[in-house]
């Protein structure tokens, strides 16, 4: 059985080698190192990745801005002083106070691992390329319509499926004015 990945993202390059180190020596999971935000999101959606271990921000973005545009079954442990975490205001994002014990760091990761695990028995399937299409074209008319960037566009039709419980390519349809 091929060992679990996790994503490692910290602002300091310290940090999160002594994290990689401990997880990867536990024997927990394999570690992908990201040095940004936008690399922990490329990198999520490329390896279907369900765990990330962060700090409190990155270089380019907050934790918990990251964390909204994570897919719903993605996972974030958030590692920082405890006066950082009190300023976290998402309560789906799982908190460790450091200085962190290696005990403490291995069990969270591996409940988060186990949570992932029963989470995809009810994920739905990847998008086709032609749901992905119809999608991003639809982004592309509200970014030119109403002036909105990739990242407003794609919150605007996450948030309208979810309001109405409709699957996104179905909003998508109607955002482009088709059925």
């Amino acid at each position: 059985m091929e060992m679990d990945k996790v994503i490692v993202a910290f602002e300091s390059p310290k940090s999160c080698e002594r994290v990689r180190e401990i997880i990867e020596s536990s024997g927990t999971a394999a570690c992908i190192i990201c040095r940004s935000a936008a690399e922990v999101k490329r990198t999520v959606s490329k390896h279907h990745i369900s765990t990330v271990v962060c700090g409190f921000k990155l270089p380019d973005e907050s934790a918990q801005s990251l964390f909204e545009d994570l897919p719903p079954n993605c996972a974030m442990l958030m590692v920082a002083v405890q006066g950082m975490l009190d300023l976290c205001q998402n309560d789906d994002i799982f908190l460790l106070a450091s200085p962190v014990s290696r005990g403490d760091l291995v069990a969270s990761v591996r409940m988060l691992i186990q949570m992932g695990h029963r989470l995809e028995k009810f994920v739905r399937p990847q998008r086709s390329e032609e749901e992905m299409a119809l999608i991003d074209e639809a982004k592309s008319l509200l970014m030119e319509r109403h002036g909105m960037t990739e990242e407003q566009a794609h919150r605007f039709l996450q948030k309208k499926s979810m309001d109405s419980g409709a699957k996104m390519v179905q909003t998508a349809k109607l955002v482009l004015g088709g059925q």
